[in-house]
């Protein structure tokens, strides 16, 4: 009898019993704050005790706190069963080759509703079943090479993922798909950007917001587009491939140094910092925004350099931010550190000794700025001068994340410092440019008339 109300406990599986009430039952809900009607989801083995969740006619799921239920009627009932349909993915030799290679994120999904996990579909066949569309686009294979959440993507993943990559290239294919988590995504993209150069094809790392199961997922799209801008796409590089605006107009495919996210939930999140993304995208189209990228080759000359020194930090400066924060990560062998700084690239002076200490021990220190647009400037005041003196380098207008790879990716070459500095002032893939575009900085102020007009004439 148990098996009828799946992950249901305490308080809401006797509310369901009082009611009878089964999981995947339509049911009608009478509360205290209105009436519900929807599809009886099951729980979690780890959910609380207090809700019942219900799939309403949206397609959204709403929980229901159990004690504001007053009545509860069954109208009808059909058990789902959560799986995409599997189809083999047609081929044709006029269509270009492509590889996608996962690494956990849901790109394409189904439902484990005992954990309430989502289950990447990640096989030709699970894809094609899911978004037929990308048989019109290429022939597809597909290969796993890890089942992590984003936060759990780091140094050995991207070692691994780099050297997988330049595999496939160096085999002939015409483009790279790399299904990733969206909240470290931008490490991953700056990462692969310094291991993997002079790539002749492109390399698209795409995600999702919002999971398959959801009326308003953009994983479907995204996946659309990222194998359109890797089978077709002119721009050899590394690119993060998400939303453009909120809703489905358009994507866009960002230079992978030079991108942030920047929203916990909107599907736009992905932004291009200090520059203009490389590119529009829909379902027919790809239209460049710049003319500087690297162009697509038909050679399968592409220079890897997998390394990475796991010893390197991170740290955002905050007023007050003690001396011991610096000492501790020497003390623990760290080798280098980057520096997120106030302003043109600030700390307070209480840090002074600990950096002394830090660089008199050979760590590489290096600043960026925490306002992400913009450069670091250490000679116009004399906090930033002191600092440089103590052996603290400017890291131009590199992104805090970007000149943290870059810094890990060059101390896993050298621990030579004056070859590491050299690695990291000298651009490579646009982490450093001469300048940022009168473009590359927007940042609209919601609610004053001029942009309120704006939003009313584009957004209608």
């Amino acid at each position: 009898m148990t098996d009828l109300f799946k992950g249901y406990k305490g308080d809401a599986l006797i509310v369901l019993k009082k009611f009878n009430i089964r999981v995947w039952s339509d049911t009608n809900v009478e509360t205290t704050r209105g009436n519900f009607r929807g599809i009886i989801l099951p729980r979690a083995e780890n959910d609380d005790e207090k809700h019942i969740v219900l799939k309403l006619a949206t397609g959204y799921n709403v929980g229901i706190t159990t004690d504001t239920i007053t009545d509860m009627k069954e109208e009808g009932y059909k058990e789902a069963h959560y799986k995409i349909p599997e189809k083999e993915f047609p081929t044709s030799p006029d269509k270009p080759s492509v590889k996608l290679f996962g690494t956990g994120g849901t790109i394409a999904s189904r439902l484990d509703y005992r954990t309430g996990a989502v289950i990447p579909a990640f096989s030709p066949g699970e894809l094609y079943g899911a978004v037929p569309e990308l048989a019109d686009i290429c022939n597809l294979t597909t290969e796993k090479l890890f089942a992590v959440f984003s936060e759990n993507m780091g140094p050995q993943q991207y070692v691994k993922l780099a050297k997988a990559i330049g595999e496939e290239i160096e085999k002939g294919v015409d483009g790279i798909v790399v299904g990733h988590g969206t909240d470290t995504m931008h490490h991953t993209a700056g990462a692969l950007s310094f291991m993997i150069q002079n790539s002749p094809v492109p390399i698209v790392i795409v995600g999702s917001q919002r999971s398959s199961d959801r009326p308003s997922s953009d994983a479907a799209l995204n996946l659309i587009h990222a194998t359109k801008a890797a089978a077709e796409s002119d721009i050899a590089e590394v690119m993060v491939c998400m939303f453009g605006p909120t809703s489905d107009e358009y994507g866009l495919l960002h230079r992978g140094t030079r991108v942030r996210k920047m929203h916990s939930s909107y599907r736009s999140t992905f932004r291009t910092i200090g520059d203009i993304p490389l590119a529009m995208i829909d379902r027919d189209t790809i239209t460049p925004l710049t003319k500087n990228y690297s162009k697509r080759r038909s050679d399968r000359n592409v220079k890897i350099t997998a390394c990475f020194e796991e010893k390197v930090a991170l740290i955002y400066y905050y007023p007050n931010m003690m001396p011991d924060i610096i000492d501790s990560l020497v003390a623990n062998g760290y080798k280098g550190i980057i520096i997120a700084g106030t302003g043109l690239g600030h700390v307070n002076k209480p840090v002074y000794p600990a950096i002394e200490r830090a660089t008199a021990a050979g760590v590489a220190i290096y600043m960026t700025v925490q306002t992400l647009w913009g450069y670091v400037h250490m000679f116009v005041y004399d906090t930033g001068r002191d600092l440089m003196s103590k052996g603290i380098i400017p890291a131009e207008n590199m992104l805090p994340e970007v000149a943290y790879v870059k810094l890990g990716w060059a101390l896993g070459q050298t621990d030579d410092l004056d070859k590491v500095r050299d690695i990291m002032l000298t651009p490579i893939c646009g982490e450093i440019t001469e300048r940022e575009p009168y473009n590359g900085y927007l940042i609209y102020q919601g609610g004053v008339p001029e942009v309120e007009d704006f939003i009313r004439r584009i957004h209608k």
